[in-house]
């Protein structure tokens, strides 16, 4: 998948030559299709598959889950690694539905950039503008591509405008549609003019439907209005026409428009719209050689002893992803982690920074969706997996014993990881008596890669579980897991609780509060109690009485 790296090689320079970037956007805007394009360009695969490929039966290489492929959507991000012309990228793919919001917010904690995908219809929608928001608090770069523009969609220009004043970061056009009013087909995108370099990208169609790399044809010219142009797109009225259109909203770009500025763009201050329809490739390429030189390479990140530059040769790095049952024939467990600073190499004495044990890294994986590779080594930047019995968490810390210590002594923690509280709960209903322990196992590793949260209810017959997740879509992924994955098939029932609280004092006061009207007491994996609430007066209620009754509240587990 990557060549190896030189062991003697310097630092810095492998630091400089790495990309890590998550790919963002509401559902339905072509985020599986486009990452599956770059893998094609990267070289990573020889053949591009469709999210819904019927005919073929091929699937998106970044959706492996058998759910995935079933509804053609993604439910769980994927870690994608290749090289591109002395780049080593490392691409993360995101679940785009807001269910598994959890995931894509981890993802972005272990990006150093985002690459925001929009449909040239739509323009900004609600989900693009949730996860535009945190990269935004995160001081993110952003690149935004348009893509479908193999469709009839809204005016360029209006899109750059919207994409300003929705979310109020300056945009720049780096590249520009070309379309031509053609006879048979009506408005056709034929290509895309890169402002900067004064060059025209020119697209042939293929018999191959986009799984393939598209025929390019590169036109350096003087500027938009270029005869040259012309005469590539074949001198005739429709040609003169397409270029007449192309000077005049690059005219309109140059006038009005704002001046690119790499350093507003690393600032995340700036973004970089690009145009694309990644269903047929073109765009993709012209892109992908635009984007790689732009994007910053690994960053300094937030620990507990501060800031964690990469060139620091201790090793250091933080898990941001948990997944079971990747190779459904082992039933292993992968935690994904983010090489921070270092060099990760087979054997070498790190710590876990939670329980303070020590223990010897295992050869680092690296990821073309299920597929991987062992590697010799990894460097920051890169995303590797770690074969996992069990003792790894979302948000762990792994550093060796001369990485940095905070103001008591201790060896640096990341920080930053997000934690959610679930918005829905159900109690789990196993169909087969005789597969409970099947049932417990399937629900601890899922909840322990972060897929939901396990709570249980106290009766006469013992621990009852009850399931929460911040989205319900989660519940089906849940279910359906279950009993693939484990051999337990279960269903579920809909609890009427919306918001949950662990609860601190005196257990005689939380039962007394647990068996008042509209709520719950529940106990998490490690025994917290918890509150749930039917609705939010009920929880008004609780938190004024919450002084004289000696409890102390919290949003997430204390």
């Amino acid at each position: 998948m990557t060549a190896p790296t030189s062991a003697s090689a310097p630092l810095d320079a492998l630091i400089a030559r790495r990309r890590t970037f998550a790919i963002i956007s509401h559902p339905d805007a072509g985020k599986t299709t486009l990452t599956e394009k770059l893998l094609l360009y990267g070289g990573a695969i020889h053949q591009a598959g469709a999210v819904k490929a019927r005919k073929s039966q091929r699937h998106a290489t970044s959706d492996w889950m058998a759910l995935e492929q079933e509804r053609g959507i993604s439910v769980t991000s994927s870690v994608l690694q290749f090289e591109y012309h002395g780049y080593q990228v490392n691409l993360l793919d995101t679940p785009g539905h807001q269910d598994f919001g959890e995931d894509t917010y981890r993802v972005l904690i272990a990006a150093d950039s985002a690459v925001m995908l929009l449909d040239n219809r739509k323009g900004v929608e609600e989900r693009t503008r949730q996860l535009f928001d945190v990269c935004r608090r995160r001081r993110m770069p952003i690149f935004t591509v348009v893509n479908k523009c193999d469709r009839v969609g809204e005016d360029p220009l209006k899109l750059v405008s919207d994409l300003e004043a929705e979310l109020g970061i300056t945009a720049v056009a780096a590249h520009w549609p070309i379309h031509m009013d053609t006879a048979e087909q009506g408005t056709v995108f034929v290509g895309v003019y890169d402002r900067r370099r004064k060059r025209a990208f020119l697209f042939e169609r293929g018999t191959h439907h986009g799984a393939k790399r598209v025929e390019t044809e590169t036109v350096d010219l003087s500027g938009a209005d270029d005869q040259k142009l012309v005469d590539a797109l074949g001198g005739d009225e429709a040609a003169v026409n397409a270029v007449a259109k192309l000077a005049h909203d690059v005219e309109l770009l140059d006038m009005a428009g704002h001046e690119f500025d790499a350093a507003a763009i690393l600032a995340g201050e700036q973004t970089p719209v690009y145009f694309a329809s990644a269903i047929t490739n073109f765009g993709v390429e012209p892109f992908l050689e635009d984007f790689l030189p732009l994007a910053p390479s690994p960053v300094a990140r937030d620990s507990s002893a501060g800031p964690v530059s990469p060139a620091l040769d201790a090793f250091t790095g933080f898990v941001f992803k948990v997944q079971a049952n990747m190779d459904p024939r082992h039933h292993d467990r992968i935690a994904f982690l983010r090489v921070c600073s270092g060099r990760y190499a087979a054997g070498l004495d790190v710590t876990h920074v939670r329980t303070g044990k020590g223990f010897k890294l295992a050869p680092p994986q690296q990821f073309l969706g299920r597929e991987r590779a062992f590697a010799e080594e990894a460097l920051p930047g890169d995303v590797v997996g770690v074969h996992d019995r069990g003792l790894l968490r979302i948000g762990d810390t792994l550093a060796t014993s001369d990485a940095p210590k905070d103001t008591e002594g201790k060896l640096l923690e990341y920080v930053g990881i997000p934690r959610f509280a679930p918005e829905h709960f159900a109690r789990i209903i196993s169909k087969d008596p005789l597969r409970r322990k099947a049932l417990d196992k399937g629900l601890r590793e899922l909840t322990e890669e972060g897929a939901a949260q396990v709570f249980f209810a106290e009766s006469h017959m013992g621990p009852v579980p009850i399931v929460g997740a911040v989205g319900l879509l989660q519940f089906d992924v849940m279910v359906h897991r279950l009993e693939h994955e484990y051999g337990a098939p279960c269903t579920l029932e809909k609890l009427p609780f919306r918001y949950p609280r662990w609860v601190t004092g005196s257990k005689a006061a939380i039962e007394r509060l647990g068996e008042s009207q509209d709520l719950s007491l529940l106990f998490d994996a490690k025994n917290h109690p918890v509150i749930l609430f039917r609705d939010e007066w009920r929880l008004r209620w609780a938190l004024e009485r919450a002084e004289s009754t000696g409890l102390v509240f919290h949003d997430a587990a204390p």
